[in-house]
């Protein structure tokens, strides 16, 4: 398991509590580097849409146990914010919530000259996901594959 993973598994284990205790759901905790700089970002929800106060109740108790559990050697940057528009589907409830959606896939490399896809998702495994488009034609992706998959939003 990699550094990265690590924190992102021990800071799971830490704010779920909190994030149960305000009837919240845990969307996602990542730990990336960008700009020079490490973010630990935790993304809640709850029906209705998460609110600025919201992320600052979390947030204040989440970095008080942070501080207290001082497993995170790099200097970072802690984030508590709604997964937006833009929600990323990475767990099994995700998925579930998600059949007969529109949704957008990234992959890291192209399949047939093309990296992006929308289409309604159909079906998921641990191993792929299944897109349906016009004219009754599927694509299957194997998960590995996937850079990005989220709700498709148009403006």
């Amino acid at each position: 398991m990699t550094k990265r993973e690590t924190y992102e598994q021990k800071a799971e284990a830490l704010i779920l509590p909190l994030i149960e205790e305000h009837k919240f759901e845990l969307v996602d905790v990542e730990y990336v580097k960008e700009g020079g700089n490490w973010y630990l970002r935790a993304y809640i929800d709850k029906p209705g849409g998460i609110n600025v106060d919201d992320c600052e109740v979390i947030s204040r108790a989440f970095s008080d146990l942070l501080d207290k559990e001082d497993f995170i050697e790099d200097t970072y940057i802690l984030e508590v914010s709604s997964p937006g528009l833009g929600r990323p589907l990475k767990k099994d409830k995700d998925f579930a919530r998600s059949i007969g959606e529109e949704v957008e896939v990234r992959l890291y490399r192209p399949l047939n000259h093309q990296k992006e896809f929308t289409g309604i998702l159909k079906a998921w495994d641990e191993k792929t996901v299944t897109l349906a488009f016009e004219g009754e034609e599927e694509l299957v992706f194997e998960r590995q594959d996937i850079a990005l998959i989220r709700l498709a939003f148009d403006f």
